[in-house]
Order: structure tokens, then C-alpha cells, then sequence
């Protein structure tokens, strides 16, 4: 009955492994697939603000024709009146009849009735001009208000994602805070220590947003809550390279059994957990870091030993095999070894160590603090 209870608790631990590094996963894709969204509306909403300016523009240019059109009006009538005027008193100082016959014997007359049609001509085309750049002003209006409509639509189209993005992110760090004290780790220092080595890191750093917005206090808005969300998602990626480093994987994944604990026994300190099970059964790095010894040991027999950031390192003796050499980077969960009887071993098992600073702890507090994220 204990030894079913024992397999049938490793196998739901498994379960809710699995579970959550799903969830993570779907998380991960998720952030990802809101920020290339919202990256895609922040490059349509300034593609309609320019388009927005440059019809402003256009329509600035057509009201500034349009009131030159409108000036050179005034002075055609002022200059048709005039002649108009002219004409009048000609007519009064001759005494000639107002009929078509006689003005045509005028010389003088034919002279201002050809003034007052090329005036009336020219009124009548400037007229023409300024109802034309009305109506091209009336269409710029039109457009500039589709296009300031189009420029709100995105505007809330970016807001909105931003707040799916921030709903997803902005969330309390404590949970990875508890994780790492439960360890008996310093958080503070490892993130420090992360942040400090961050930009010699693979990945390249996130850059913060600027946007020149010209005024624009919805942009500005929306560039200041962008860069909260570059921050956190910093943040969170120094606590994922954090928790990376730290040993909080379980090095067997197949069935097993624990025969001894971490602490004194039979007179002596038991530096690690004893984990039995069939020759052969692989052993798996917990902790991304580097192979410092791969080889035989007296009294750990066979054993792979990895060194890992902040001053961490973990131990695999009693190996049947190894699999990794020296100098070799291994991630989490890649298998260093098989479980064996090499060295002083009553039977096949893996004597699993944890060690800070090459003072060893217990691992079992590393493996119950990462149940909840592994």
C-alpha cells in the first residue's frame, strides 16, 4: 500500500508538472501574439495620423487658394464697377442713345463694352475658380474628418490591446518572491546579480518605445503604458533567468523511491536525498549550468557534478554511465547519466546534492519550491 501511494503521488506531481509548464507555454504565446498585434496597430495608427496631417495640410493650402481666389474676386467686381461707372458717364457726356447701333459708331464706347465683357468674362471664370476650391476644400473637409475617425478607431483598437497585454503581464511577483526565499536564497541579490549580467545575456534586452507624438497626449499615454509593460516584461525575464539557474527540477522523472534523507545518519551527515530505483533510470540536470567533472570519484563512485550561477551546485553520484563531459553547458532537464551502484552504494539509487557556496543543503526545499512552477 505505500510503495502505490508513493507511485501514485509522483505520477499526480507529474501531472500538475506538466499542466503548468503547458499553461506557460500558452501564456508565453499568448503575450507574444497580443505584442506583435499591438505593435501592428501602433503602425497603422501612425500611418492614419500622417495621412490625418498631410490632409490638413492639403486642406490648409486649398483654404489659403481659396481666399486668394475670393481677394482677387473683390478686386475684379471693384475694377468692373469702376468701369461700369466709367462707361455710365461717357455715355451721359456724349449724349449718345443706349442702343447697339450707336455704341458700335462710338469708338469710345466699343472700348469700355470690350473692357466690360473681358471684365465680366474674367468674373465669371474667377467665380467658377472659387466654387472649384470649395468644393475641393468641402472634400478635404470630408476626407480629414474619415481619416480623424479612422486615427480614433486605431487609437482604441491600441488601447484596447494594450489593456489585454497588461491584464496578462501585470502580475504579482511574489508568488517567484516566496519561491526563492523557500530555497533559502537571497531574491534580491539573484536579481541583482541577473540584472548586472543581463546584457551579456544571448537575447538581446528589450528596447523602451519612444514616439515622437507632436502633442498627441493619447500617444503619449499609450507609449508610457508600453514602456510599463517593457519594464515588466523585463522584470519577468530576469526572473525566468533567475529561476533557470536555480536546481528546482526533480532529477529523476521516472518511478522511484526515497531511502534516505538529507541529515545525520548512522553517526554521520547525510549531505543529500537517496533516490532508488532500476540500473540504468536516466538522471536529469535540474538546473541550467556547466559540467565542472565528469569521472570517477572514491566513494561517489561515478558522478557528474554541474556548476550553476550564484554559486549553486549540484551532485549525481553512483552513476551506472555518464553522459555529458567536462566544459559541456546542460539545460534543465537534460540527462547527464544513468542511476547505477558505482562507489560505496548498497544499491542502485541516485544520491542527489545540492550545495551553496560548496555548503551542502537540503535539496528536498528546492524540489518542494518548484512544484508549484515547474
Amino acid at each position: 500500500m505505500v510503495w502505490c501511494l508513493t507511485v501514485t503521488s509522483v505520477l499526480i506531481v507529474d501531472s500538475i508538472s506538466s499542466v503548468s509548464v503547458r499553461e506557460q507555454a500558452v501564456l508565453e504565446d499568448r503575450v507574444l501574439a497580443l505584442s506583435r498585434e499591438r505593435d501592428q496597430r501602433a503602425m497603422e495608427a501612425r500611418a492614419a495620423q500622417q495621412r490625418f496631417a498631410a490632409a490638413i495640410e492639403q486642406i490648409s493650402s486649398m483654404q489659403s487658394e481659396l481666399l486668394a481666389l475670393e481677394s482677387r474676386n473683390r478686386e475684379m467686381e471693384s475694377e468692373f464697377q469702376v468701369a461700369r461707372d466709367t462707361l455710365r458717364r461717357t455715355m451721359e457726356e456724349t449724349g449718345v442713345a443706349l442702343s447697339a447701333s450707336t455704341a458700335s459708331q462710338d469708338p469710345k464706347a466699343d472700348e469700355l463694352a470690350g473692357t466690360l465683357d473681358l471684365l465680366t468674362r474674367t468674373l465669371v471664370e474667377t467665380v467658377d475658380k472659387r466654387d472649384q476650391a470649395a468644393a475641393k476644400t468641402n472634400e478635404a473637409l470630408r476626407l480629414a474628418g474619415e481619416l480623424e475617425l479612422e486615427l480614433r478607431l486605431r487609437e482604441e483598437e491600441s488601447d484596447r490591446i494594450l489593456r489585454q497585454i497588461e491584464d496578462t503581464l501585470f502580475v504579482s511577483v511574489e508568488p517567484f518572491d516566496e519561491m526563492l526565499r523557500a530555497t533559502g536564497l537571497d531574491s534580491e541579490a539573484l536579481l541583482a546579480s541577473v540584472k548586472g549580467g543581463h546584457s551579456s545575456h544571448e537575447e538581446a534586452p528589450l528596447v523602451r518605445i519612444a514616439v515622437s507624438t507632436k502633442g498627441k497626449a493619447s500617444l503619449e499615454d499609450a507609449t508610457v503604458r508600453a514602456n510599463r509593460i517593457v519594464d515588466r516584461l523585463d522584470e519577468l525575464d530576469h526572473y525566468r533567468l533567475a529561476l533557470e539557474s536555480v536546481p528546482l527540477a526533480m532529477p529523476v522523472q521516472d518511478a522511484f523511491r526515497y531511502t534516505s534523507p538529507f541529515g545525520p545518519r548512522w553517526g554521520r551527515m547525510h549531505k543529500g536525498v537517496d533516490m532508488a530505483g532500476p540500473v540504468g533510470t536516466p538522471v536529469y540536470a535540474t538546473a541550467d549550468g556547466v559540467v565542472t567533472f565528469a569521472g570517477w570519484q572514491n566513494g561517489y563512485g561515478r558522478i557528474v557534478i554541474v556548476q550553476h550561477p550564484f554559486g549553486l551546485e549540484t551532485r549525481y553520484p553512483h552513476l551506472n554511465a555518464t553522459r555529458v563531459k567536462v566544459g559541456q553547458a546542460v539545460a534543465r532537464g537534460e540527462r547527464v547519466g544513468d542511476m547505477g551502484n558505482s562507489g560505496r552504494s548498497t544499491g542502485p539509487h541516485l544520491h542527489y546534492e545540492v550545495r551553496v557556496n560548496g555548503e551542502a543543503v537540503d535539496p528536498m526545499r528546492y524540489i518542494h519550491a518548484g512544484r508549484d512552477l515547474l
